[in-house]
């Protein structure tokens, strides 16, 4: 049981409502845990002169967590392009965090915009996000759901790929990363905590200064069991995770990245050994992939580094940055590399083109065992859809009020023998269709199939539950006309049929649904090395 000395103590935060007699009492007691996440420097750089600026933006939401919201949208940003929140450290500021990491010119470069959310000193004496306050760190409560509404807002307003929604952050924005991936696994595609601390380490002052240093050693299954108890039932895909981490950092000490890695290789039903190991710029890189072979979490270990951001300024067409307080020239570029890790480099969901010397192939469906299959919402009384002839497949609630899956096979023994395919995606072409299958955050799902999915490849009322080799190996985004592509997987079979499966979350309360063409229109891109 605490004693009152130590209730006032984690009482730290103090939102607002709380009196400034009460705050100023334990300020003194804060000072060390609040500085030692970044230290006691002054609030940063000002932003360089550029096309777009940083702004502020109000009215997102209830705002528990009483934070404030810029961002930074490069001019003539299209819609459908991806997002990434950058939260920043202690005594720093959206302002601090933008340019100085090089977030603003990859927005700039590769086409994406930027949320920086910004804590105030009114709920913690050194600004930095309450990554060790229970209320929070919990879905749908605190300074998480304040981020939350926040990324709901950037997408209304911008359109963005809801796909390819990114977090990233350094030290309590670290922290605060994992936090968001484990309790919003539905919004972020993937995340990049810097010199951060595993999801639920710490729900009290007293727990935090353990975890920062000298660290809590927890077993793999217990760390994946506090990021699946942030979404209880939660059964989608989770977002895949770039740690970063120096080797010198005394304030996060190195043992949280293994304890990170720990917990979202076990998440992500994988073991903490690395199946890829070399050196990026000289310093030592791992990756470690789940048994469909995809990447991920990956680590990058900085050789003689302490607690801050790596950057690498420069013109060159890798470095970023503007070295300063807990913002490190070290020769390497975090952001740059995280944006790879994302495929932010690239012109839409694939991502950046094979590598000189790799294989590409890009198949058309085969549309004699191209077909859709309706259900209720259960998925009781499964049958063929039979439009197919007429207007495609379909996926979503129709107006009969039945929901669709949508089926497409692939042949994909043109694979070389022995091809380690590096990734795919399936490009889909929309017909025509009515309402927002994507409304309210909803996700249009890519299960694959190495093989068919149900008793023959022609589709059939078996495809609707037949499991999948990957449940959730892709999304695609929204879009209302034209072409889009998923996000990429590895599951291929490489000598016979590979099936994709596409059906949404969340069955819609409401008409919503999109036909989409089978054969030509249908393609699945394969690399491979």
């Amino acid at each position: 049981m605490r004693d009152s000395t130590w209730t006032k103590r984690i009482a730290l935060r103090g939102k607002a409502k709380r009196s400034p007699a009460r705050r100023l009492t334990t300020a003194g007691m804060l000072l060390a845990l609040l500085v030692a996440l970044l230290g006691a420097g002054g609030p940063g750089f000002v932003p360089e002169a550029r096309a777009a600026t940083l702004t502020e933006v109000t009215g997102f939401g209830t705002n528990p967590g009483n934070l404030r919201m810029f961002r930074y949208v490069p001019d003539g940003l299209p819609a459908g392009r991806p997002l990434v929140v950058a939260m920043h450290g202690c005594t720093q500021s959206a302002a601090a965090y933008d340019s100085e990491t090089g977030w603003t010119k990859w927005a700039d470069q590769w086409g994406f915009a930027l949320l920086l959310p910004q804590q105030q000193s009114a709920n913690n004496l050194n600004s930095c996000f309450n990554w060790f306050e229970s209320g929070d760190i919990a879905r749908g409560a605190g300074e998480a759901l304040s981020v939350k509404q926040m990324t709901d807002r950037m997408k209304s307003d911008l359109g963005s790929d809801t796909a390819r929604v990114y977090a990233t952050g350094l030290s309590a924005g670290a922290a605060m990363t994992n936090v968001m991936l484990a309790a919003y696994p539905d919004v972020f595609a993937a995340g990049a905590p810097v010199a951060g601390l595993p999801y639920a380490c710490a729900t009290s002052v007293i727990a935090a200064y353990g975890c920062m240093n000298p660290g809590t050693n927890l077993s793999p299954s217990a760390w994946a069991d506090k990021v699946r108890a942030a979404y209880p039932g939660y059964a989608g895909p989770r977002p895949t995770v770039s740690v970063w981490q120096g080797t010198t950092d005394t304030t996060v000490v190195p043992a949280n990245l293994t304890e990170t890695v720990e917990q979202w290789t076990a998440v992500h039903g994988t073991d903490a050994t690395p199946d890829v190991t070399d050196t990026v710029a000289g310093y030592p890189h791992a990756v470690y992939r789940d048994g469909a072979g995809r990447d991920v979490v990956e680590t990058y270990s900085l050789t003689g580094m302490g607690h801050g951001q790596p950057v690498d300024p420069g013109t060159g067409p890798e470095q970023c940055g503007t070295a300063g307080a807990y913002i490190l020239d070290v020769g390497l570029c975090a952001s740059y590399r995280i944006g790879l890790f994302w495929d932010l480099a690239g012109d839409g969901s694939p991502g950046p083109g094979p590598e000189p010397g790799a294989g590409t192939v890009v198949l058309p469906s085969l549309a004699a065992d191209d077909g859709y299959v309706k259900a209720s919402a259960t998925g009781a009384g499964p049958a063929v859809g039979a439009l197919e002839g007429s207007l495609g497949v379909a996926v979503g609630r129709g107006a009969d009020g039945l929901h669709n899956r949508a089926l497409f096979s692939f042949d994909t023994s043109s694979l070389p023998d022995g091809a380690r395919v590096k990734r795919a995606f399936v490009t889909v072409t929309r017909a025509s269709g009515a309402g927002d299958p994507w409304a309210a955050g909803n996700r249009l799902v890519v299960d694959i199939r190495t093989g068919c999915f149900g008793a023959t490849c022609a589709t059939a009322a078996d495809d609707w539950s037949a499991p999948a080799s990957t449940a959730g190996a892709a999304e695609i985004g929204a879009f209302t006309a034209g072409a889009k592509s998923s996000t990429a997987f590895t599951t291929v079979n490489p000598t016979g049929i590979t099936q994709a499966r596409l059906r949404l979350a969340t069955a819609p309360a409401a008409t919503a649904y999109v036909f989409l063409t089978s054969g030509a229109g249908a393609t699945l891109t394969v690399e491979w090395e």
